[in-house]
């Protein structure tokens, strides 16, 4: 199974770069998630195209709050992924979501907007990075995780 991975695209309304995006990267993917600072309903109507999770952010309205909870757990492929978005600084944003999780394989987080993809204390910490949103580095990027016999992440640099 691949699943095509977002965080902080921080869009208003579907543009045509993320529509580009999506027709490029994630098309052929089985499941889309997304963690969080998805911004417009209309961006979680796109991906509902597909399978679908998601989960909302700090910089999400209320009408996004009220349709994507603020983390879960899904299972998949006999793996137990958790999804948030996370907040405040960026340097120790996985030692304080890992306590909000128990007994997962992978942490898919976002709000960093920094791209990451490592294994710690035998969790897959995996952070897509932000395909639209705001960049230090002048880099976007979205992931891939393939589910099989193992858990493996790539980061995709737009």
């Amino acid at each position: 199974m691949k699943v095509g991975v977002l965080s902080d695209t921080h869009l208003h309304q579907l543009t045509n770069e993320f529509a580009h995006i999506y027709d490029e990267y994630l098309y052929d993917k089985d499941l889309i998630l997304h963690a969080g600072d998805v911004v417009s309903p209309e961006i979680i109507d796109f991906l509902k195209a597909k399978d679908f999770y998601g989960v909302h952010g700090n910089m999400d309205t209320l009408e996004v709050k009220e349709l994507l909870p603020e983390k879960r757990v899904i299972n998949l492929e006999g793996y137990r992924l958790g999804i948030i978005h996370g907040w405040g600084r960026s340097d120790d944003l996985e030692d304080r979501i890992l306590p909000l999780f128990h007994n997962v394989d992978v942490i898919v987080y976002g709000h960093s907007h920094i791209a990451s993809n490592h294994t710690r204390d035998g969790v897959l910490f995996f952070n897509p990075g932000t395909a639209t949103g705001y960049t230090s580095s002048g880099t976007h990027s979205i992931g891939v995780l393939e589910l099989g016999d193992y858990v493996r992440g790539k980061i995709i640099v737009l």
